[in-house]
């Protein structure tokens, strides 16, 4: 199918650098990524994750992630794995 149809978005700039940085990653292009969320929104007939308020208790947990509180802060992943061994 021929392509012929343009999408145009406005979106904050450091956003759009953020995002093609990823796709650049991925081996995408801008382009094929939108083109294959769309393609995912036929597939699915509708939005192709979740979209919901987070509840109160995720919420709180946000709010203390973006505050510090509560984080345990560890140096490597050998670090990560010897704390996550030691709470089994």
């Amino acid at each position: 199918m021929a392509k012929s149809a343009t999408v145009r978005a406005r979106v904050a700039p450091d956003l759009k650098a953020r995002a093609e940085r990823v796709l650049e990653r991925l081996g995408l292009s801008a382009t094929t990524a939108i083109t294959l969320y769309y393609e995912q929104i036929v597939l699915r007939r509708g939005i192709p994750f979740d979209i919901a308020l987070p509840n109160a208790t995720t919420l709180r947990a946000m709010r203390d992630a973006e505050a510090g509180r509560g984080l345990t802060r560890l140096s490597s992943a050998a670090a990560l794995r010897a704390h996550l061994e030691r709470d089994e």
